[in-house]
């Protein structure tokens, strides 16, 4: 089983958008962070630029975007205000234990898959408390290709000792986690938190939660090894 992390896993997303508020003091660009990011993790993947050079050319365009003048040093204090404010506001989603325990009692072999940094995402499987459930950990940075290529979960399954047909992997985002899962052989599982009501592909399952998710190894993907309920 994979599972992707931030907004799957932790709620990243609010804290990061928390953050982003509380430092400009404005509400209504995270739609903006969120683009500008994409473009510069998508350097990192291609192996153009390491992590740390990513943070700070995100927050410099981002930082002008905004119209704002800053030197380097402007644009490093306020990665790391920014950082150390996401980082103190990590929290779990209310359903991730009493799911990651269920999987583990199953017997079910766990990697978490990523597209964000290795040591960011490390480190906040670590404060969390979620590092013991995985067999293997995916980063994009670190394999030089990310969600949605098939190579991504290719090599997780590679990792896993399984085929894809026997695996399955759960994320947040429909295009790169759930239908990029399904093109690799994967089953491909969209969890929707928020009920978006967005057309499903033919061949993509999806919870809205992660309570949902036993139920649905049990009656739909016996081959991934997940006992049947007595």
């Amino acid at each position: 089983m994979c599972l992707d992390i931030d907004d799957t896993l932790i709620d990243f997303s609010a804290a990061c958008r928390g953050a982003l508020a509380m430092l400009i003091g404005r509400q209504d660009m995270w739609p903006a962070w969120e683009r500008i990011t994409d473009r510069h993790v998508a350097l990192v993947v291609a192996g153009e630029v390491d992590y740390a050079s990513m943070h700070f050319r995100r927050t410099q365009c981002f930082l002008g975007e905004l119209g704002v003048e800053v030197d380097a040093e402007d644009v490093l204090r306020f990665e790391a205000r920014r950082k150390d404010l996401v980082r103190r506001s990590w929290r779990l989603f209310g359903d991730v234990l009493p799911c990651l325990d269920w999987l583990r009692a199953a017997g079910v072999l766990l990697a978490a898959v990523t597209n964000a940094s290795g040591e960011h995402q490390r480190t906040k499987l670590a404060d969390l408390g979620l590092i013991r459930f995985f067999d293997y950990i995916a980063i994009a940075g670190e394999l030089g290709v990310a969600k949605p290529d098939p190579v991504m979960f290719h090599s997780v399954c590679a990792k896993l000792g399984c085929e894809p047909g026997e695996a399955a992997h759960v994320g947040d985002k429909l295009r790169t986690d759930a239908v990029g899962a399904r093109e690799a052989g994967l089953e491909g599982v969209w969890l929707d938190r928020h009920e978006t009501g967005d057309e499903v592909p033919d061949g993509v399952h999806v919870i809205g939660g992660l309570d949902e998710l036993p139920q649905l190894l049990v009656s739909e993907f016996a081959r991934v090894g997940v006992p049947a309920q007595r």
